[in-house]
């Protein structure tokens, strides 16, 4: 992994994947245009795995907690490990805890992938965009965040219906560009 500087990569190197990763998630992704609170707070946590830890590319990103016996042969937690979680329940008490020390409602880890798909509904202008966007999930065709992620909530679902029956003026010409993105897909 490397630091978010100017380019706001986070490249790692295959190895640090876990085993049977998709070869489409095996490249570096770009930082989600999510707020510069959110980069920082990723940086300094790979800041502190390479400065303290002393942790490279082939090392897990979010690695797993490393348990251990303390002297009456108890499990401990006693650090993070060079290694991948096994499965997600880890991760999602994780999540759950945090999100009750916080005094919020609990979100599960997958729900951020939601909200990234969201989010590129609403900022990508471009075909091109959200297909750059669906990639950087980890997505091979841009038909799998459609169809997996791309739900459109009943209310806005009316308000984007409505707007259609308004006419417009100048139809973009990436109109065309989607629908062949789409008849590729379809064909593949």
């Amino acid at each position: 992994f490397a630091g978010l500087g100017d380019q706001q990569q986070i490249p790692q190197s295959p190895a640090a994947l876990p085993p049977g990763t998709d070869c489409s998630t095996r490249t570096g992704h770009a930082f989600f245009p999510v707020g510069d609170g959110i980069r920082l707070i990723v940086a300094e946590w790979i800041t502190y795995l390479r400065e303290e830890k002393l942790w490279g590319n082939n090392d897990p990103l979010f690695p797993a907690t490393r348990i251990s016996h303390d002297e009456s042969m108890q499990f401990q937690v006693t650090g993070i490990d060079r290694k991948h979680w096994r499965n997600a329940t880890p991760i999602r008490k994780i999540f759950r805890k945090a999100f009750t020390d916080a005094g919020l409602p609990y979100f599960n880890p997958h729900s951020f992938r939601n909200t990234l798909v969201r989010l590129g509904q609403q900022v990508c202008q471009t075909p091109e965009q959200f297909k750059a966007w669906s990639q950087n999930l980890g997505h091979e065709k841009v038909l799998t965040t459609f169809l997996s992620y791309g739900n459109v909530e009943c209310q806005r679902q009316g308000e984007i219906i409505r707007d259609l029956a308004t006419p417009r003026q100048n139809i973009p010409p990436d109109i065309k560009a989607l629908l062949k993105v789409f008849a590729s897909e379809m064909r593949d």
